[in-house]
């Protein structure tokens, strides 16, 4: 049963690490006012997407990661966990802000700017522009390594924490408590994101998310009531989820604290849902989903990269915005996948990308 729960875990999160070429791909075409590294038409369709999404999609990484946490401290000391965390984490983000980050920024430089310069000048001005850290329009940013570091400082804040609680005896097992109760639990991560919010992500938030992952999620208990409920969570997402397109489309308004309220609760009911969702239907282990699992970390790091790099290319190639993202689609998986391939068979890369 152990390995069962560790496989759908694993699974749904080399199934959400997929989920982000469609939702950068479309983060080219948003049309909420954003930026990006390249820009596109403004698509309101493909914006209802990242929409609908947002509320759970890094939420439920975080959470994961919480629970597999729970899982490797039942291995590990701390220290080896901690130390484990450097080689995995801090290496994998300090080369992929020396080695990848600084290409998108290049063709964001280029796009935006007009800049005719060479890659390796632009390579100073990554270091030194003053800049908003998004990198849109050039400049300095980790991308989407922001979540790797996020990621390093949590898990280093949640040892001491999780030391403590052991310490002290953990709490009554929350597997007793009704599905109802634990619904409720998104009003920790709404409470977290009130602290320390660097460019609109809270590090107190993905703490909660972090957190709850370890202590709830990871709980065998807890899994068999989210198996069991996990139709009438399913409902309650999808209607959140109804309930948040609607409001991108002007039919519904709400005050911003009611919405961000709101949005926490429909990432929690979400995350709930397909947790009990996967226990249910993604405990398998073969060839494929063995091999999405161990490239899911160096998929993760090299994707967008990719992705600004497809989609400067498509921009040039055609004017038409649903071949231009079929060719993002296209070539940036199987960039991403060729880099994965490619770094796995060097000493060095594996070392520097974290690759098993």
């Amino acid at each position: 049963m152990h390995n069962m729960r560790k496989n759908h875990i694993d699974n749904l999160r080399w199934m959400c690490v997929m989920m982000l070429f469609p939702y950068h791909i479309f983060m080219v075409y948003n049309s909420f006012g954003e930026s990006f590294y390249v820009k596109g038409a403004d698509i309101k369709a493909t914006t209802t997407f990242i929409f609908a999404t947002w509320p759970w999609f890094m939420p439920i990484l975080f959470a994961i990661a919480g629970v597999s946490t729970a899982y490797a401290l039942k291995k590990r000391s701390a220290g080896e966990f901690a130390r484990e965390r450097v080689s995995k984490l801090l290496i994998p983000l300090v080369a992929g802000i020396l080695l990848l980050v600084p290409a998108q920024t290049y063709f964001a430089e280029r796009f935006h700017n007009g800049y005719t310069g060479g890659y390796f000048s632009q390579y100073i001005l990554f270091f030194t522009k003053p800049t908003d850290l998004t990198g849109y329009a050039g400049g300095f940013t980790p991308g989407q390594l922001w979540f790797i570091l996020y990621l390093f400082i949590i898990s280093l804040i949640a040892i001491p924490v999780i030391l403590l609680c052991r310490k002290l005896g953990r709490a009554p097992l929350p597997g007793r408590a009704p599905l109802p109760a634990i619904l409720c639990l998104f009003i920790l991560p709404t409470l977290g994101s009130l602290i320390l919010d660097i460019g609109g992500k809270s590090l107190g938030e993905y703490f909660a998310w972090f957190m709850l992952g370890y202590f709830i999620l990871s709980d065998e208990e807890v899994q068999k009531k989210l198996e069991k409920g996990r139709a009438a969570l399913l409902a309650v997402g999808l209607l959140c989820m109804a309930v948040s397109v609607l409001q991108w489309y002007g039919v519904l308004a709400a005050p911003d604290l009611a919405l961000g309220i709101f949005q926490r609760f429909y990432g929690w009911a979400v995350i709930l849902a397909l947790i009990g969702l996967g226990r249910k239907h993604l405990g398998v282990r073969d060839r494929f989903t063995e091999y999405m699992s161990r490239s899911s970390f160096t998929v993760y790091v090299f994707h967008q990269t990719w992705v600004v790099a497809s989609a400067y290319l498509a921009l040039k190639v055609t004017g038409n915005a649903v071949v231009q993202m079929w060719l993002i689609l296209v070539l940036s998986v199987a960039a991403t996948f060729l880099s994965y391939e490619i770094c796995k068979r060097f000493k060095a890369t594996r070392f520097l990308f974290a690759i098993k």
